[in-house]
């Protein structure tokens, strides 16, 4: 049965530490400082089995406005709240911070528990008063329609009807995926004699294994990029040893390979690969101050972190946060903004981008805004690749950005590549553009390097290139990117070609020397050139006759005495021994003819 976890909320001093001992029987006080005071000041943790059998542990949260950042360290990982109000004391300060706590962090699970009934001034209708103004605060929250019970720890009274209750409500929860990613955020770590390091936090989705190697993203690793590696060495949930953890339950996690002393609360054990720490996000408001109005430091929460951040408002509802380091965020998280030096909840907000653009032109603020106010809170791979032209998809999901299945239109899945298809349509003109260029340039260009067209549109990925040259018409050769109806041509070249040509028609074997090529201002990239064209045939040597001139050789060659030697070649072929030696290595290397011995070949027939 999938156990559950439950986080407190309420004012300081309206039995949120009593209701839970009674519930479990545990003292959640862990200090002698909290005992001495009757004051909770940090997490208290209990566990308890309710009627159904259902495992249930507790996240008790301190109270008092000065330790708010303690108390969203333990309920922003919760996925339910009990949220208490005292009878004899009704609906108090602190009770605001924890309301807007609650609606900034999106949590809609949960139930209302009036406390101390029995200290209620004027009974049974003081009762009721405190329950009505309870659920005027919290209509605007997601336990407005919260399941009521009216308790006292001190008699009892309604104790056995909150365990009920509870279980209904955790019935009714949403499933948790324990296959999902695991982000757990880490809210207590010590060393323990023996064992090691042991960090606790709230297994929200995701499965824990003894052996398990994760990453610890933290202030101290901030450096290590996707973090820190660890190795699970042992689990235990309520005391108690497991092999595996699933969602959702209370974890202790005893860590190889890594110093309690280095690890904080507000750092996160995640699945490596499947989280990018990122220092600043794009938000929309989703609770309280306009971000237009929000002071520009100020402090971030986000499950157990609180972090230090820079505020840029982009009109009333969407803002960019530059984070004082960077934690394991996705699209769609929700985060809670606190002034900085202040102990008020200024308002929620859930992230639309983690790897936003930058803004450095003027008038980028309002293109933002405008651009934010149309992405989906789960983000929207169409707006994702159009942006970027191609991202990888794991990268996407790492985002936290969903891929639906199928892809929209606008989009092309290429291996492990997401591609705009109006993206690959661009790509194409503008290396079309380009090698029209090149070829006004110099008529004798090759075309395009393979490497030069990547540089030139920016492409992540040389498998990118395919589908580009496919829309553009293009063709890749030795590394080359050409068009392949682009009518040959030499240019200015041409003239000069041509009387090279119609001399060796006339003597086919009499290569032309250094000096005839030098006059017809025919040099290396020239000749190259037309043998690209098929108008040449380059030997060795500095050789150069007519492409048909080794098929022409044959027919001379095969007339002679079999073997022949280089010497009968030469004047069958009425030619050089500078022109008959790289000719007849070539027909050698074709297969056309071979030696024989040192100094005779022969026709292969």
């Amino acid at each position: 049965m999938i156990e559950r976890v439950v986080a407190t909320a309420g004012h300081v001093d309206h039995g949120k530490s009593a209701l839970v001992r009674a519930l479990t029987g545990l003292d959640t006080d862990r200090w002698a400082e909290e005992k001495r005071r009757g004051l909770t000041i940090d997490l208290g943790f209990a566990w308890s089995r309710l009627p159904s059998g259902r495992e249930v542990s507790f996240v008790d949260v301190p109270g008092h406005e000065r330790f708010l950042g303690n108390m969203l360290a333990g309920l922003g990982p919760a996925p339910i709240v009990c949220f208490v109000v005292a009878a004899d004391e009704g609906w108090q300060a602190q009770s605001d911070d924890h309301r807007d706590a609650v609606a900034a962090l999106g949590i809609d699970t949960g139930l209302l528990v009036i406390t101390r009934a029995d200290l209620a001034e004027d009974g049974p209708e003081g009762v009721e008063a405190v329950v009505a103004r309870a659920r005027a605060e919290l209509a605007s929250t997601g336990l407005a329609h919260a399941p009521l019970v009216i308790t006292s720890a001190r008699t009892g009274q309604g104790i056995e009807e909150l365990r009920t209750v509870l279980d209904g409500v955790l019935e009714r929860a949403p499933e948790p995926s324990p296959d999902a990613p695991l982000r757990l955020w880490v809210d207590r770590s010590f060393t323990i004699t023996g064992a090691g390091t042991v960090v606790t936090g709230t297994l929200a989705n995701g499965t824990l294994r003894e052996g398990d190697r994760l990453h610890l993203i933290g202030a101290e690793g901030a450096a290590a990029g996707e973090g820190t590696p660890v190795t699970v060495r042992g689990l235990q949930s309520r005391e108690r040893p497991a092999e595996a953890l699933g969602p959702v339950c209370r974890a202790a996690i005893n860590l190889r390979g890594i110093d309690a002393g280095t690890i904080a609360r507000g750092d996160a054990l995640v699945t490596p690969g499947a989280f990018e720490p990122v220092a600043v996000v794009d938000v929309r408001r989703c609770t309280g101050a306009l971000l237009e109005d929000v002071p520009r430091e100020a402090v971030v929460h986000a499950g157990s972190a609180a972090v230090p951040a820079r505020v840029r408002g982009l009109g009333p509802e969407h803002a960019r946060i530059t984070l004082e380091r960077a934690l394991p965020l996705r699209v769609g998280d929700r985060v809670l903004l606190r002034g900085s030096g202040e102990h008020a909840v200024l308002g929620g907000a859930r992230i639309l981008d983690v790897d936003p653009p930058e803004l450095t032109r003027r008038g980028d603020g309002g293109r933002r805004a405008r651009t934010l106010a149309t992405i989906s809170p789960v983000g929207d791979v169409v707006h994702e690749t159009a942006r970027r032209g191609a991202i990888r998809e794991d990268r996407l999901r790492r985002m936290g950005v969903h891929v639906p299945d199928p892809l929209p239109a606008a989009v092309r899945r290429l291996r492990d590549w997401l591609v705009d298809v109006d993206a690959i349509g661009r790509w194409a003109s503008t290396l079309r553009d380009a090698l029209t260029v090149e070829s006004t340039r110099d008529p004798l260009s090759p075309g395009i390097s393979r490497g030069a067209a990547l540089d030139l549109l920016g492409l992540p990925d040389g498998g990118l290139l395919e589908p580009v040259l496919e829309s553009a018409r293009l063709v890749q050769r030795d590394g080359r990117i050409a068009d392949p109806d682009a009518a040959p041509g030499l240019g200015a070249v041409e003239p000069r070609v041509a009387t090279l040509e119609s001399r060796l028609r006339s003597e086919p074997f009499r290569a032309p020397e250094a000096d005839d090529l030098a006059a017809l201002d025919l040099g290396a990239r020239e000749l190259a050139a037309a043998e690209a064209q098929g108008r040449l045939l380059r030997l060795p040597d500095g050789v150069v006759l007519l492409p048909s001139a080794p098929a022409l050789a044959m027919r001379e060659l095969a007339r002679l005495d079999q073997p022949f030697t280089l010497s009968a070649a030469r004047q069958a072929l009425g030619t050089t021994r500078r022109v008959a030696v790289p000719l007849l290595e070539h027909l050698d290397d074709r297969g056309w003819t071979r030696r024989v011995d040192g100094s005779r070949r022969e026709v292969v027939r």
